[in-house]
């Protein structure tokens, strides 16, 4: 079954879903399931991303199954490197995506991040320092998040990833993914939007194009009614890609069928 391999529930700080609720519309949407709880240590703010691991562990393993899988999104940077690989030993993830939320100490949801910045100079940075993280923390994670988180929130008139523009930077991200075996994520939540999917559209064939063969689906669902957004959209991305999709299982790769 095609698997939702990106969401969140009430162990990551800004969700309170609830797994029986995230299951059973995991259910009715005909899709697998992982949860992937925050992790990011270096967060500069006052939520506190990060959880207990056995707590987490010992409330959802009777839930995991063919349908579940139980993993972790964990921020990447330099600086928590060894203390992101330290959590990682402590519960037997499923999955673990590896995402770029915080840049030279600024969260990227925020404004501040934007302010004084133009457009090339906001997405360089954001693009080049991903390009960093993938390859240093390649051995520790298995998909790299949403490369176009910084879509969501841009306060510029194009907040779009723009791959014309900006081809050296995706390009340097794209070869870094395959060159460190981690899979590309295709993340749905923006995918409603006809634009969204036509600046997503040469990410994902120059990915192929450079050997890129897989991607995971996820919705980065925060609620129940999320789970599964958008996934006929992403199919069909996928599929003119030419991108097989798959989930993880004990940190192994499994292909995903309809």
């Amino acid at each position: 079954m095609i698997f939702d391999s990106h969401s969140h529930t009430a162990f990551s700080a800004d969700s309170e879903m609830q797994a029986a609720d995230a299951i059973e519309k995991a259910r009715e949407a005909g899709v697998g399931l992982a949860f992937t709880e925050h992790l990011d240590l270096d967060y500069p703010g006052e939520m506190d991303f990060t959880f207990d691991p056995q707590a987490y562990w010992q409330a959802y393993e009777p839930y995991r199954g063919e349908r579940l899988h139980l993993g972790i999104e964990i921020g990447m940077n330099e600086s928590i490197l060894e203390g992101n690989c330290n959590f990682l030993q402590q519960a037997p993830f499923d999955i673990v995506i590896g995402s770029q939320h915080i840049v030279d100490g600024q969260d990227i949801y925020y404004p501040a991040y934007y302010e004084g910045k133009s457009k090339e100079a906001a997405f360089h940075r954001y693009y080049a320092l991903m390009v960093e993280n993938v390859r240093r923390y390649g051995a520790h994670i298995d998909v790299l998040g949403h490369i176009d988180y910084i879509a969501r929130y841009a306060p510029y008139d194009n907040p779009e990833v723009s791959y014309g523009t900006f081809q050296e930077d995706i390009d340097a991200i794209l070869r870094a993914a395959i060159e460190t075996d981690t899979v590309l994520e295709l993340n749905t939540r923006r995918l409603g939007s006809r634009t969204a999917c036509k600046e997503l559209m040469p990410v994902y064939t120059r990915y192929r194009e450079l050997g890129g063969r897989y991607v995971t689906l996820g919705s980065d669902a925060h609620t129940a009614s999320a789970i599964g957004a958008n996934f006929g959209a992403a199919e069909k991305l996928a599929a003119m890609a030419d991108l097989a999709i798959v989930t993880f299982v004990e940190r192994r790769m499994v292909a995903c069928t309809k």
